[in-house]
């Protein structure tokens, strides 16, 4: 476990200190990369399927990737703010499980933490507009994924390790029991990993659950069990959640992103992309772009 956690590597977006108001109102974010907040100031929402998570002062709050929120502010919110790509060496993020907005109070190291980073990553705020439908765009990421280029690789080694400690904070082991209170099953998370790192190639259920030793209907149940979904849906999931991130990152054609995520024929993979995001891939991509 710990090798694989100290396999992944992100990639700075955006952060700096804001000051918001009641036009900080926007729904339906969902984004390509996570969030970390620090309040100093104020107060205002995250709205999520789940819940609604008040923003406070003294409080570090994070959205993983892919997270649908709706976020919001009455009146006034002073924020620290952190954006950045995750990459793993399996595809499963480290929030896999826990695809929620997560809340903790921030203690002295947190806020020197914040600061630090806008220290030496200076110039990294998103500077056009507060609006996730603004500055999610193709060519602000590759704007700001030049940027880290540019920076020298004692910046890079001290930004990583800023952003691993400010991700510890959210992971402890209270996170990684299911919702029932079991452990996750080794053949599982065994599948688990085994989808991210194949989805461009068919997986079937029933090979899957061969894979696994176990009836195909037995091996659904307890998917759904663990992870909340059955096996066609998590694949699915995963798939789109990958397109998503090809869409915003790269300028692949359909085709291309399809063959890439799996899917056998482009008209599938928009069937499935409008499904999972309520969009089709061009009007996803419409949102990306100027």
């Amino acid at each position: 476990m710990h090798k694989r956690l100290l396999g992944h590597v992100f990639s700075l977006l955006h952060a700096d200190k804001v000051l918001l108001d009641e036009k900080w109102n926007y729904a339906d974010v969902v984004s390509p990369y996570f969030r970390i907040y620090y309040i100093d100031d104020g107060e205002g929402d995250i709205l999520s399927a789940r819940e609604r998570c008040r923003l406070e002062k003294g409080y570090l709050y994070i959205i993983p990737s892919f997270t649908l929120c709706h976020l919001r502010c009455d009146r006034y919110l002073s924020q620290y703010f952190l954006h950045f790509f995750e990459e793993s060496p399996d595809g499963i993020s480290l929030f896999e499980r826990d695809r929620k907005v997560m809340k903790v109070p921030a203690g002295k190291t947190d806020v020197g933490n914040f600061k630090r980073l806008l220290e030496i990553n200076p110039g990294r705020g998103i500077n056009r507009s507060d609006n996730p439908k603004i500055y999610e765009r193709n060519v602000y990421y590759k704007h700001y994924q030049e940027l880290n280029r540019l920076v020298s690789d004692a910046t890079v080694i001290e930004t990583q390790g800023i952003i691993y400690q400010l991700i510890s904070r959210f992971i402890g082991s209270e996170r990684f029991p299911a919702g029932d209170g079991d452990p996750m099953s080794s053949k599982i998370l065994a599948s688990i990993s085994y989808i991210q790192q194949n989805l461009k190639s068919p997986l079937a259920v029933s090979s899957l659950a061969q894979r696994a030793n176990l009836h195909p209907d037995y091996f659904s149940r307890i998917f759904l069990r663990y992870t909340g979904e059955r096996p066609l849906a998590y694949i699915h999931a995963k798939r789109i959640e990958r397109a998503q991130y090809l869409i915003a990152t790269t300028r692949l054609s359909y085709t291309q992103i399809a063959e890439t995520t799996g899917f056998e024929t482009l008209p599938y993979f928009s069937k499935i992309f409008k499904k999972v995001t309520s969009l089709t891939p061009g009007e996803y991509r419409r949102r990306n772009e100027l």
